[in-house]
C-alpha cells in the first residue's frame, strides 16, 4: 500500500469509516501475523495476538498521529501485547509454583500432626512437571497398568513408560539415590 493511500484510509477510519479500517486490516494482517509467528513460534498465540492487536488498533486509532508508518505503530502495539502476555505467564507460573509449595508444606504439617509419616519424596514429587507426576501417581500409587494410563491420558503406552521412567530418574537425582 502506498503511503498516500495509507494516510487516506487512516483519516477515513479515524472519521468513523469502518470500510477504510477493513482495508488497513486486510493490507497489514498477513504482515502482522508473520511478525508474531516469528516472535512467538506458535500459530495459535500468533492468531490471538494479531486479533488483539488489530482490535487495539481499531479502538486506539484516534491516538495514531502519523509520525511513523501505520505498520510501525501496529508492530509496536503487537510487541507490547506480547511482552505483557509473557509477564502475565511468568506471574501465573510463579503463583502456581508458590501455591504448590504452600500446599506441600501444609500437607506435610497436617500429616505430622496426625501422626502420619510424610516423606521428603512426596515434597520432591510435587515439584515434578505434571506430565511426569500424573503417570507416576497413576502407576505407582493407584496401580494402573501402562496401557490403562495411556488410554486415560490419550497418549501411547511407550510415552507413559518413558514419562514414568524420566520422573523416577529425576526423583532419584534429587534424593541422590542410585
Amino acid at each position: 500500500m502506498e503511503r498516500e493511500e495509507e494516510i487516506q484510509f487512516i483519516q477515513q477510519a479515524q472519521a468513523g469509516d469502518d470500510d477504510a479500517f477493513t482495508q488497513l486490516f486486510q493490507c497489514y494482517y498477513a504482515f502482522l501475523y508473520k511478525y508474531l509467528l516469528k516472535l512467538t513460534l506458535n500459530e495459535d498465540t500468533s492468531v490471538e495476538l494479531a486479533q488483539e492487536t488489530m482490535m487495539k488498533c481499531y479502538v486506539k486509532l484516534s491516538s495514531y498521529k502519523g509520525d511513523a508508518k501505520f505498520s510501525t505503530w501496529m508492530i509496536s502495539i503487537a510487541s507490547r501485547l506480547y511482552m505483557d502476555m509473557l509477564r502475565k505467564q511468568k506471574r501465573e507460573k510463579k503463583w502456581v509454583e508458590d501455591e504448590k509449595h504452600v500446599l506441600s508444606r501444609k500437607l506435610a504439617w497436617e500429616a505430622s500432626t496426625k501422626g502420619m509419616n510424610w516423606s521428603d519424596l512426596f515434597t520432591d514429587f510435587n515439584t515434578l512437571d505434571s506430565t511426569l507426576r500424573i503417570p507416576i501417581l497413576l502407576r505407582h500409587y493407584y496401580g494402573y497398568s501402562y496401557d490403562e494410563i495411556g488410554k486415560m491420558l490419550g497418549i501411547r503406552t511407550g510415552t507413559v513408560k518413558s514419562r514414568v521412567h524420566t520422573g523416577i530418574q529425576k526423583l532419584r537425582k534429587e534424593l541422590d539415590m542410585p
